[in-house]
């Protein structure tokens, strides 16, 4: 237990892919629990699809009480509260597959038993978690969470909802307006934020939603995408709050705000990865079936591309996700064994890999809107029709991009946490850095190394990224200090490069792993969907460390940065792209689905 990573250390220390989680490594009751949730989603959400699109609200109401009469809202709430008590890549297994029909549903889902059901759960007093939480857990009440505000998106903090003590002192009255809640419409409890006087930083409140107590609802949202999804703004004018019902402290909303999108991240890329899957699958359907000049359109070459890029970008999100939601979870319980609290502990696990929810939510929110534009461009002008499922897989997946912090605010939060977590100690950066700008001074060695192991250059290939992004990163913090979050366009690039590493690694140690044991020739789609990645990965490296080199340095310093950077990104044997993007598909047409 002693050797476990921590957050940020893949960047400078080499895991073995014996160390990591993946897919196939679900225990039998993992593999029930999955395929009893495709079993309800099958029955019960895809079917009506079409009720979702057309904005019947009551439906998700009605879908999300028969996903509570099957225990699947319970499933991350501890058996002291009416849960199932599960560990946390249990919570993202179902997360995953229980969100792939409808990103109506999905964000239903999501909304209740993350940012409706934890803040409760994880800062809750005793009282409050035994009086709401089983409510929560069993869907006799439905929650929703008040953070965004007209002038406080991205800035949460901002927020201007005040929260006035009584002139008793027995409760608060809350006045302000809150916009974008999901769940708003048929939500029994709502996780309010406000600010009390002038405090520097917002206070958490547990709000019953009654409607006699001053709060009302706007309209109901009309949206792009996820329009079952009740979102509605909400008013509160002078709402009274007994006072013990605030959230932890006073002043401690904003790190519960926090702490709370962190689990949201990882959440997020798990509930994006079941609609790759069945978006890929769809279109495999549809190219196969689909006759052009005499053929099926899957036999083109043009087709095969782009189902070979949507299945690995699936496979890809996959590897990563349930490698880091393991790892959270190992985390978690190497806390309770040094004697933490639940609540402290899960608290502490998932924080400690924050940059790798950063990472996973930007990574795999792109990578669905990818895989759905893609989808829609192989079914060609039916993809564009409300009559396939494809235009509204694209609508809903718009969405992922946004919410849980934009993509762009997470970018730079992974590069900002690391440079922090250095500062700290807690990763070793500076070392490394060091090594890599006394790497480049020196003269680089024309041995030709053994390449005859499976994945002997593509796992040095990921060490000299990581020495890319270490040489770009240190000489940009050595120039800038602490000025180097306001460089943004310099920390997005980074964040670019730190993204593909940790995806590319992923899904070697996972391929790695299952050639181990089931040999290579049984998974020689893996292979070639790992070689894929790393290829498209080496060339996002490429790009975004030349941008940022030649963003801050100039003259003999750029000159050597940029041949460093050449340096890192140079394959010794080119892999044949075309052959491996074949490899994959052939798969793929031949078992008419994603079958990885």
């Amino acid at each position: 237990m002693e050797d476990i990573t921590r957050g940020g250390q893949f960047l400078v220390k080499e895991t073995k892919c014996e160390n990591i989680f993946t897919p196939e490594d679900f225990s039998e009751e993992q593999i029930m629990m999955r395929d009893s949730v495709k079993e309800f989603v099958d029955k019960e959400i895809w079917p009506n699809k079409s009720k979702f699109e057309s904005k019947d609200f009551s439906f998700t109401e009605e879908c999300m009480k028969k996903a509570a009469e099957m225990g699947f809202l319970s499933v991350a709430v501890p058996e002291a509260y009416g849960g199932m008590g599960m560990g946390f890549v249990d919570t993202c297994l179902v997360c995953d597959y229980i969100s792939g029909a409808t990103g109506s549903f999905s964000t239903a889902f999501g909304a209740h038993t993350g940012i409706g059901t934890m803040p409760i759960t994880l800062y809750g007093t005793e009282e409050q978690k035994q009086k709401y939480v089983p409510k929560l857990a069993s869907g006799e009440w439905f929650g929703a969470y008040c953070l965004t505000e007209p002038g406080a998106g991205s800035d949460a903090n901002s927020g201007k909802t005040k929260a006035v003590l009584s002139d008793d002192g027995t409760h608060y009255k809350i006045t302000g307006q809150k916009m974008w809640i999901s769940n708003a419409g048929f939500c029994s409890l709502f996780i309010v934020f406000a600010r009390i006087e002038d405090d520097k930083n917002i206070t958490g409140f547990i709000v019953e939603n009654d409607a006699t107590n001053g709060i009302t609802l706007g309209e109901e949202e009309h949206k792009l995408g996820i329009r079952a999804s009740s979102t509605r703004q909400v008013f509160f004018n002078e709402t009274k709050v007994p006072v013990h019902n605030m959230l932890a402290g006073r002043g401690e909303g904003f790190k519960i705000a926090m702490n709370a999108l962190n689990v949201g991240r990882i959440k997020l890329a798990a509930a994006c990865l079941d609609a790759q899957r069945r978006v890929t699958t769809n279109a495999i359907h549809y190219a196969n079936e689909r006759m052009q000049f005499n053929t099926p359109i899957s036999s083109f070459g043009a087709i095969r591309y782009k189902l070979a890029e949507m299945a690995t970008s699936a496979y890809a999100g996959e590897s990563a996700t349930y490698r880091a939601a393991k790892d959270i979870e190992t985390r978690i319980k190497l806390r309770e064994a040094e004697g933490a609290s639940h609540q402290e502990a899960e608290l502490k696990g998932v924080e400690e890999f924050a940059i790798e929810c950063s990472i996973l939510k930007v990574a795999v929110s792109e990578d669905v809107q990818n895989c759905a534009d893609e989808g829609i461009q192989i079914y060609g002008g039916m993809g564009f029709s409300e009559d396939t499922p494809m235009e509204s897989a694209w609508r809903d997946a718009r969405i992922a991009r946004i919410y849980e912090g934009t993509n762009e605010i997470n970018r730079m939060l992974s590069v900002g946490m690391l440079v922090k977590k250095a500062m700290k100690g807690h990763v070793d950066l500076l070392g490394p850095a060091m090594k890599v700008q006394e790497e480049l001074m020196g003269i680089p060695s024309f041995d030709i190394p053994d390449y005859s192991e499976l994945f002997s250059e593509e796992k040095e290939m990921i060490g000299k990224l990581k020495k890319a992004f270490l040489m770009v990163a240190g000489a940009a913090a050595q120039k800038y200090g602490p000025e180097l979050d306001s460089h943004q366009q310099l920390l997005t690039a980074a964040a670019d490069m730190l993204i593909e590493i940790y995806m590319a690694e992923s899904t070697i140690l996972r391929t790695e792993k299952m050639a181990k044991k089931q040999g290579e020739q049984a998974v020689k789609e893996q292979i070639a969907m790992a070689k894929l990645y790393l290829y498209k990965a080496v060339d996002i490296v490429t790009q975004k460390g030349k941008e940022s080199v030649i963003s801050f340095a100039e003259g003999d310093e750029q000159r050597i940065m940029l041949m460093g950077l050449r340096r890192f990104t140079k394959y010794t044997n080119m892999p044949n792209i075309v052959g491996l993007r074949e490899t994959i598909t052939a798969k793929l047409v031949a078992e008419n689905q994603y079958c990885f």
